[in-house]
């Protein structure tokens, strides 16, 4: 009831097409959920039908026609088997002229519904009627007890132990059952029970007014074997193993509350009969709650009225007789109806068969709706039908899976897994209307006003509660099944966007978690680096760099935070397009690279700017980066445009403003792809800076992935000469340990040495270049002609230093003293052109360099040697980055390229 309640409500709130439960789910919990629980009670439905199938079969063999059995049997388990056999013969016969009535027309099974439930209603009646007739005049019904234990009536006609045959008192066939010889003298060779207890016949119907619902008010669940026994009647226990057990009553089954409501439950799922129908019903709106609510009110009644009748006219040894053996193997509903047990017999096979009729109607449909809306891609055929929109390959289908469960052709193993389908169904039905209900979405507006959300809570619950009550094992069997086409649908299925509460429901949870990180600022603990990598888009919009993505992906392998950024240089009104083909060609990229995260494309009319844009404002609320990704500015001294290297500058002075970490990736273009595998290897970290732990923090990270899993980690850090190498290893390895991170640590001495006059011209030549671009006002054909003039000059001393024997001689050499290679011509336009050079540009040439810059040129050199020297075989270097130049004004802000080209922290 709750769950009709639920769905009523879902049903109203819009039109319901074809589907029923299964479009109800989908559209308010999307299709994973939908096409998950869909297929999942398309099964229940398909193996109810064979269920009810199986139930006509066992009544039309066991009581209209026994003698049309194909197989047949002496012993007892042979009967069985046959019994089984002649099921699985007639069931699927019974199963094959059901699927030609359904596959002719829904309306011929519309028209055999209205007979079957008069049939139904019939019997129903009559079994009032014999129960009430019981109160005066109940029918004979006798039942064998010897002692209080309860006898299979089979083998014998007289319920005594002798009997009177003329004069002469003989022995019984009872006796003859329970004593080896007929001598009713001798009795050693007699069941010691039977001889010291008496037999007696009592009533197995004693009627309405007979107070054996007092008997029959408390349960008593018995274990597999033990004997149906009656309390009241006078017993001798025997203190002995029981003999001849066949020839009692016991419990084919260990009974409990939780094992029969699995068997008992499926008789309530036929409440989605109507539901499944839905695109056959004039106005699902109003039939579907009205008729789902009525018909549940209307069983229920009938179901808890027919249990006290029962209990209050019917001896609880007989209640408890499975298979009728301490009666013949009568019917016993149909000994206490009336006019006639034919009535209830013809009532009950119709009633199963009209059942089947309808879930062989109902499944296909349900299937066909999920195949229609394409979320399962090896379904889609079973989408297809009749030119009037019968399901023709759903039926078939259906037919196959049906015919599976009839070759099983046991109720009892078939029902537990279905009450699992049907339980799981209406639990996701109840979850539905509570999700919706609670999210007040715009949209939820149900003409059905009599739900509220605990209800549907409470429905939910007791489903749940239910499922794992009756069975645990077939819950969890249910749950994984479901939980398998959910993954499916999620990784393969179709993209359907529905709007479902499940979309609403994230959406309420993010804000929620948004403001929760809002609070504060994160705890170390939990810091991890959350990436803005920002890409550059070549002319047609492709990425250039793909394998930042790959860096991006193993780093982060599916945690934390990634936003994927780029810049188009133009304006946002004409380059609107653009910037959406970009959006999905960096979207399609991350999907062949496996990230996950987002995409934001800016459109700014300089790439500095729309940069520094991305680090200010990507993110919301406390869901924000913390690093930066940045590629190295390949080609930069090649490039005529000085924005080459200014952009790049820019970036790092925004990201150290904005106090974030900045990742520099060089050589990005060597870095494995995912599907690589490092089977040894270092990762080396030259820990050159204290900064605390992020530099250890990333090799970390990265062995987190298949790809690194395998490498060593090695840290060096950097020692002066008057630093204590041996206290430092010492310190570093507890750091390290106090970080449980497993690496080599190394301390590498660097001695103080002469600078270099490659270091000296080089840093000379920057100098000289940016005081050049400062003074002088020049064209850009004239600033690169000058530019390239002071190149020129240095690359001929520095070719004087490399082949003298004194580097101090060299760099002291005048340049009109050097002995140049040149040819003529080109000497005498060197003349023309410093003739003609301004008096400030010749005093540039006399310039002598700042002895700080040349000391970090200097040791940025000696360091990229180590570097090389003791890493030049690791599979990743990672190092410190120097900081910007303070000065944020003119040109000379190149130097810094300079200084970051030394530091070799590339991937080889």
């Amino acid at each position: 009831m709750l769950t009709a309640i639920s769905m009523s409500a879902i049903a109203t709130n819009g039109v319901v097409p074809a589907g029923g439960a299964y479009f109800m789910i989908s559209r308010s919990l999307g299709p994973e959920f939908g096409g998950a629980v869909g297929l999942c009670f398309y099964l229940g439905t398909t193996f109810a039908s064979a269920m009810y199938i199986l139930g006509a079969i066992e009544i039309f063999l066991k009581y209209l026609v026994p003698q049309a059995a194909v197989f047949h049997s002496a012993d007892h388990l042979g009967r069985d088997s046959a019994l089984l056999n002649n099921m699985r013969l007639y069931g699927t016969l019974c199963l094959s002229l059901m699927a030609v009535v359904v596959f002719v027309g829904v309306k011929y099974v519309n028209k055999l519904a209205s007979l079957f439930l008069a049939c139904v209603i019939i019997s129903i009646v009559s079994i009032y009627a014999g129960a009430i007739k019981s109160m005066t005049h109940p029918p004979e019904f006798p039942i064998c007890m010897l002692g209080n234990r309860t006898l299979v009536r089979d083998g014998f006609d007289v319920c005594a132990k002798t009997v009177i045959m003329g004069n002469i008192t003989v022995p019984s066939q009872l006796w003859n059952r329970f004593c080896v010889g007929g001598n009713l003298s001798s009795t050693e060779q007699c069941d010691d029970y039977f001889i010291q207890n008496n037999v007696t016949e009592i009533q197995g119907i004693p009627g309405l007014g007979s107070g054996i619902i007092r008997e029959n008010m408390w349960s008593n669940y018995l274990p597999k074997g033990e004997i149906l026994e009656k309390a009241g009647l006078q017993s001798v226990d025997v203190h002995r193993p029981i003999e001849n057990f066949i020839n009692y009553v016991s419990a084919d089954i260990a009974t409990s509350f939780t094992l029969l409501v699995g068997i008992f439950f499926p008789s309530a799922t036929g409440i989605m009969a109507g539901s499944n129908r839905s695109g056959d019903l004039r106005d699902a709106q109003k039939s579907i709650p009205v008729g789902t609510i009525l018909a549940i009110t209307t069983t229920s009644l009938v179901y808890l009225s027919s249990v006290v009748l029962f209990g209050s006219c019917l001896e609880g040894v007989v209640l408890r007789d499975k298979f009728g053996n301490a009666v013949q193997q009568n019917l016993v509903v149909g000994t206490l109806s009336w006019p006639s047990p034919w009535v209830i017999v013809i009532g009950s096979f119709f009633s199963t068969v009209g059942a089947g009729l309808q879930s062989l109607t109902g499944a296909p449909r349900l299937l066909q709706a999920i195949a229609k809306d394409n979320i399962i891609p090896f379904l889609r055929v079973f989408g297809h039908g009749k030119a009037n929109g019968e399901p023709t390959w759903a039926l078939l289908l259906t037919g196959l899976i049906a015919e599976l469960g009839i070759l099983i052709a046991s109720l009892d193993m078939v029902a537990p897994i279905l009450s699992m389908f049907f339980l799981m169904c209406y639990l996701f039905v109840n979850l539905a209307c509570a999700v919706q209900t609670l999210l007040r979405t715009p949209n939820w507006r149900p003409r059905f006003k009599y739900y509220h959300w605990a209800l549907s809570f409470l429905g939910m619950s007791m489903c749940l509660a239910l499922m794992f009550i009756s069975s645990w094992y077939y819950a969890i069997v249910a749950m994984g099944i479901a939980g398998m086409i959910y993954k499916y649908i999620e990784y393969q299925g179709a993209e359907k966007e529905w709007g479902d509460g499940i979309r609403g429901l994230s959406l309420s949870a993010a804000r929620y978690a948004l403001l929760r990180l809002e609070a504060g600022p994160p705890h170390t603990k939990n810091w991890r680096p959350q990436l803005l990598v920002l890409l550059k888009l070549d002319e047609d919009l492709h990425v250039k760099y793909p394998r930042m993505l790959t860096f991006a992906s193993q780093l982060k392998a599916g945690k934390g935070l990634t936003i994927i950024g780029s810049v188009i240089k133009g304006n946002f009104l004409e380059s609107y397009g653009e910037m959406q083909a970009a959006e999905q060609a960096i979207k399609n990229m991350m999907e062949i690279e496996r990230v996950k995260g987002f995409c934001q494309v800016v459109v700014a009319a300089k790439v500095r700017e729309g940069i520094a844009h991305l680090i200010q404002s990507c993110g919301m609320g406390g869901m924000k980066h913390n690093t930066v990704v940045m590629g190295w500015p390949y080609g930069w001294r090649q490039s005529e445009d000085p924005r080459a290297w200014k952009t790049f500058i820019n970036t790092v002075r925004c990201t150290t403003a904005a106090h974030l970490a900045l990742m520099v990736p060089k050589n990005v273009s060597f870095y494995p792809s995912n599907h690589e595998r490092f089977t040894d290897g270092n990762i080396d970290v030259w820990w050159i800076v204290h900064d605390g732990g992020m530099l250890m923090l990333l090799p970390f990270l990265l062995k987190q992935h298949k790809v690194w899993r395998k490498c060593k980690m090695r840290i060096f850090t950097v020692a002066q000469m008057d630093d204590n190498s041996i206290q430092m290893k010492k310190d570093l390895a507890t750091f390290l340990y106090q970080l449980r991170i497993e690496a080599e640590v190394e301390v590498v001495e660097m001695h103080d040495s002469d600078i270099s006059a490659y270091t000296y011209e080089r840093t000379l030549m920057m100098e000289q270049r940016s005081q050049m671009l400062r003074q002088m006002r020049l064209s850009s054909a004239e600033r690169q002609r000058e530019a390239q003039l002071v190149k020129d000059r240095h690359s001929l001393v520095r070719m004087g230093s490399l082949y003298s024997d004194e580097e101090e001689d060299v760099m002291e050499v005048p340049p009109e003293k050097v002995q140049m290679t040149w040819t003529r011509e080109k000497c005498e336009a060197e003349r023309r052109n410093r003739n003609n050079a301004p008096e400030n540009f010749r005093e540039l040439m006399s310039l002598k360099p700042d002895q700080s810059n040349v000391r970090r040129m200097h040791t940025a050199v000696k360091l990229n040697e180590v570097i090389v020297n003791r890493s030049h075989d690791a599979r990743l270097v990672l190092l410190n980055m120097p900081g910007p130049p303070r000065d944020t004004d003119g040109d000379e802000n190149c130097i810094l390229c300079d200084f970051y080209q030394q530091h070799p922290m590339r991937f080889q």
